[in-house]
């Protein structure tokens, strides 16, 4: 279908206001946010969420209900600008806390706020530079084609407008009770965040966390996903640990220092876990990403050739608003001074032709994610698969260049964060721009919102992450970081060759034999890494979607029931994640331990546990209220 054929919803004569001091206001605001809850989340759980859709629908409500405007393409200039926060902190979080992982065992100096600020910048910045001459190619030539779910459903929603209000304070009210919820928890400590259940003579363990964003997490997810990560929790915290612990008992393994009875006597499965699990469950993401990657491989270059063979097809001369993109020439100039930035950054140990490398490293993969996002949606994109191939690529050639210290770690992990950021960014950046095609935006107005939008997250983000590291540290119980724990492994593994090997192949022959069952290899390895508390608490959250999904109710009932779910959750991770914020704050303060309720109840362990189990079942209520429950007209 040419573009001629296609009538968007603003005709390309009629002008409207897009790029206005509220949609950049509104929209900085939104990436900045979303871009912290989402770095938080993926801290915390490994995974991130889009947030096009709630943006568009808080964009809705405030320029439609509250300022009482009419403007359906400055609400999608806000939602381009705020999704673009929660694509560069997944690039981000997914590799660099690493960096803070290697500061805190003394291997390198701790990263610099400026430092991660111009990492995220670059990456951020090619990924919309490298989108721009795409956008006619996948867009509007492949428009019949590549139907981009996420970029068309964020259309749909903006233009169901005369619900904005509705659903705009679903999101808020999803916010307010995470946030709620989340004080309750883990700034007053008033239940504990965690149950856990035991089988006397037995060295498993099962139980739930009680985090709202969690079980968001699951619900968004789906059951599909959720069994699977839940799977990979039940192998290891009721298969592996028991049986290295019946095994083991009397023998001290590497990497542990004490035997495997005494660690257990002392802290549990969970103590198993971090010594002999975690290096398993690296094993098994490892293999996992690359065997996605492997899958992908026929649809990447025909991806990338077909995307290419589109481009030269483009004439590009139209005379029309809803043609317009920045000029090539701002483009090219901009690519060839971040390509020079990419050499200058001293964090990233690169020649002139090694920076050269890394920018035609990354058109690739923008070219690669840009189209399969069209294809499969955002959530099938094999980030992580590109980011632990080019990881590997990177500290092979800095190894073999005799780059092989703390330098060489530092600039691969700076090289695939690049890369990483560059990959999310082009997705998220095509997804906008589709929902704009259909819209009728003007794609340059578009781009300049994408900008401002990777501008100030890339701002916020090195801030971000120095707060979370300096309140609870990455590696934590708190924030795990398991992504960026995996990468330090990889890169640890490459230039040391000091990794418990036995455990991490134990993990690739589990990943292989998942694959050959037909399971998805990376939610079951994403599984075994993540404790089984966690997985089980986004198996809830899949639970209640799978009833959702079951329903007896008329199609459309049942889609608008599941869309608030999904509104409501994506309110409640975002909320989670701005009060993470303010307690990490309050951590560094110290002003934590005053508000810190949980000596003063003096619960005894039972009713805690059952108190938490109460709390958790009004924050699964509130979801229920406010989609199963909510009022509809």
């Amino acid at each position: 279908m040419s573009n001629n054929q296609f009538k968007p919803y603003i005709p390309a004569e009629k002008v409207t206001p897009e790029i206005t001091l509220t949609s950049v206001i509104i929209g900085i605001i939104l990436a900045v946010v979303f871009g912290a809850a989402n770095a938080y989340l993926g801290l915390k759980v490994g995974m991130t969420v889009s947030a096009s859709i709630p943006a568009a629908v808080i964009a809705m409500g405030v320029i439609r209900v509250i300022m009482r405007k009419n403007s359906i393409l400055e609400s999608n200039v806000v939602q381009t600008i705020g999704s673009a926060g929660e694509s560069v902190a997944a690039g981000a979080i997914f590799t660099l806390p690493a960096l803070f992982l290697w500061a805190s065992e003394g291997i390198m100096e701790k990263p610099g706020i400026v430092e991660i600020t111009l990492i995220a910048l670059i990456g951020g910045l090619l990924g919309v530079f490298f989108m721009v001459p795409l956008r006619n190619a996948l867009i509007v030539k492949e428009h019949s084609v590549l139907p981009y779910p996420e970029g068309t459903a964020c259309a749909e929603v903006l233009l169901a407008g005369e619900k904005g209000g509705a659903n705009a304070t679903t999101v808020f009210a999803g916010m307010g009770f995470a946030a709620v919820f989340k004080f309750i928890i883990d700034g007053l400590k008033a239940v504990p965040h965690e149950i856990a259940f035991r089988i006397k003579g037995f060295a498993g363990e099962i139980g739930t966390q009680i985090y709202p964003a969690v079980m968001s997490v699951g619900y968004i997810c789906g059951p599909r996903i959720s069994s699977y990560m839940f799977s990979g929790g039940i192998l290891s915290w009721l298969v592996l640990i028991p049986l290295i612990v019946l095994f083991g008992k009397e023998i001290i393994l590497y990497p542990g220092t004490e035997t495997i009875g005494e660690m257990y006597a002392s802290d549990g499965a969970s103590a198993i876990w971090d010594s002999y699990i975690r290096y398993i469950g690296a094993g098994a993401l490892a293999c996992g990403g690359i065997i996605s990657l492997i899958k992908s491989v026929p649809l990447i270059f025909s991806s990338f050739r077909g995307a290419i063979k589109s481009m030269k097809s483009a004439t590009g001369t139209s005379n029309l608003r809803t043609d317009e993109d920045l000029s090539m020439k701002t483009v090219i100039l901009s690519i060839v001074i971040l390509t020079i930035l990419v050499w200058l950054v001293p964090a990233i140990p690169v020649s002139p032709l090694g920076a050269v490398i890394v920018v035609v490293f990354g058109f690739f993969f923008a070219t690669v994610s840009s189209r399969m996002v069209g294809l499969v949606g955002s959530s099938n994109n094999p980030v992580s698969g590109m980011a632990i191939a080019t990881l590997l690529i990177s500290t092979l050639v800095l190894k073999f260049s005799g780059d092989a210290g703390s330098h060489g770690m530092q600039g691969a992990i700076a090289i695939g964060s690049i890369i990483c950021i560059i990959s999310a960014i082009s997705g998220d950046t095509s997804q906008d721009l589709k929902t704009g095609f259909l819209l009728g935006a003007t794609p340059k107005k578009q781009q300049i919102g994408e900008i401002i939008g990777v501008v100030a997250s890339a701002l916020a983000i090195g801030g971000t992450l120095y707060l979370f590291n300096s309140a609870w540290g990455f590696g934590s119980e708190q924030l795990p970081a398991p992504q960026a724990t995996l990468m330090k492994m990889i890169i640890e593994g490459v230039m040391d060759a000091d990794l418990p090997w036995t455990l991490v192949f134990i993990g690739v022959c589990i990943s292989i034999v998942v694959e050959l069952v037909g399971v998805p290899v990376l939610p079951f390895a994403i599984g075994i890494y993540l404790p089984v508390h966690l997985n089980a608490c986004i198996m809830v959250g899949g639970i209640v979607r799978l009833f959702y999904d079951k329903m007896k109710k008329e199609e459309s009932v049942k889609k608008e029931i599941i869309n608030d779910g999904i509104l409501f959750c994506s309110g409640m991770i975002a909320g989670e994640g701005v009060i993470g914020i303010v307690l990490a704050v309050l951590a560094i303060l110290g002003v934590d331990q005053l508000i810190d309720i949980s000596g003063i109840l003096g619960i005894p362990q039972t009713y805690s546990s059952i108190l938490s189990l109460v709390v958790f079942g009004l924050i699964i209520l509130s979801l229920v209220k406010f989609s199963l429950l909510k009022k509809r007209k």
